[in-house]
């Protein structure tokens, strides 16, 4: 930046010759500012993610035993089964990483791809995504979605500077990214005995999970298909903090795998509506799992 003062100075001395490189010395502030930007949002990321970490309550090494699912309803008791976690190491943290292709209106043709890292913690339940991707093909969008201490929080920025969302201190918001963390706790199943979950059975291939914490509280329907495997969550949920009613939000699974004796959605898709008005936005393949993760990042 240094240089670029004196190179101007030395431009405005000699105008006449040397005006053309003010374009030059306008390029290059603007080329730092975003890689500034970029690393000092990737930066927040990390140390929120370190923070929501070090938060997890301490705890022994403890095995998911059937003993510790017998109350759950049949279908989440054999979906655990099959799951694959009754009789490994229960899960506290997870890291994960996302190939994605979204679709941010519903009319729109193309799929954007970007690519996601994602934290979770069981107790506290809490989680922190972060996204990148290129809208249009030439704009740099990073993103940030959390849920800490009972709150949600979106934060979306524009070559990672200039902030295009900003949303929280809603209890829609709150709500929202609630029930977002309750429908990926199918990718650490033995999350389903936390304390924070209730379950209640609806017939022998559904269950209804409420999770409430922290003052705030979301529910949502987890279908199973007849061997216990994940296909969808349903959940009544608002779209933002101005949206007036909830609407239908689904994620299912289109894939499954198998990482450290875990099956789960290897890739799942996620929709507002269903039938004739459904809205399908994101794509996801999960690219890494890690489970029980150090605290440093």
């Amino acid at each position: 930046m240094a240089g670029v003062v004196v190179s101007q100075v030395l431009i405005i001395i000699y105008w006449k010759d040397a005006k053309f490189g003010t374009i030059a010395n306008l390029l290059i502030p603007a080329a730092a500012i975003v890689a500034y930007s970029t690393v000092s949002f990737r930066n927040k990321v990390d140390d929120e993610s370190r923070s929501m970490l070090s938060q997890m309550a301490p705890s022994e090494e403890m095995i998911l035993t059937k003993e510790m699912i017998i109350n759950l309803p049949t279908a989440v008791r054999s979906w655990l089964m099959k799951s694959g976690v009754v009789g490994k190491p229960m899960t506290y943290n997870v890291y994960l990483e996302q190939d994605l292709q979204m679709k941010l209106q519903p009319d729109q043709k193309d799929w954007t791809k970007a690519k996601a890292q994602q934290y979770f913690t069981v107790d506290p339940p809490a989680f922190n995504w972060s996204v990148k991707l290129k809208m249009k093909g030439v704009l740099d969008v990073a993103g940030r979605d959390k849920f800490e201490n009972g709150k949600g929080e979106m934060l979306i920025k524009l070559f990672s500077a200039f902030p295009v969302v900003d949303a929280k201190g809603s209890e829609k918001i709150d709500q929202a990214a609630l029930q977002r963390y309750l429908a990926e706790i199918v990718w650490f199943p033995s999350a389903a005995v936390s304390p924070y979950i209730k379950w209640e059975e609806i017939d022998h291939m559904s269950a209804r999970a409420t999770l409430d914490y922290m003052g705030t509280s979301g529910s949502g329907i987890f279908h199973f298909d007849k061997d216990g495997n994940f296909e969808k969550f349903v959940a009544m949920r608002y779209k933002d903090a101005a949206a007036t009613e909830p609407s239908e939000w689904v994620v299912r699974s289109t894939q499954t795998q198998i990482v450290n004796g875990r099956s789960t959605p290897g890739e799942a898709e996620v929709a507002w509506g269903s039938g004739d008005d459904e809205w399908i936005w994101l794509k996801l393949k999960i690219d890494h799992i890690e489970y029980n993760v150090e605290k440093s990042i």
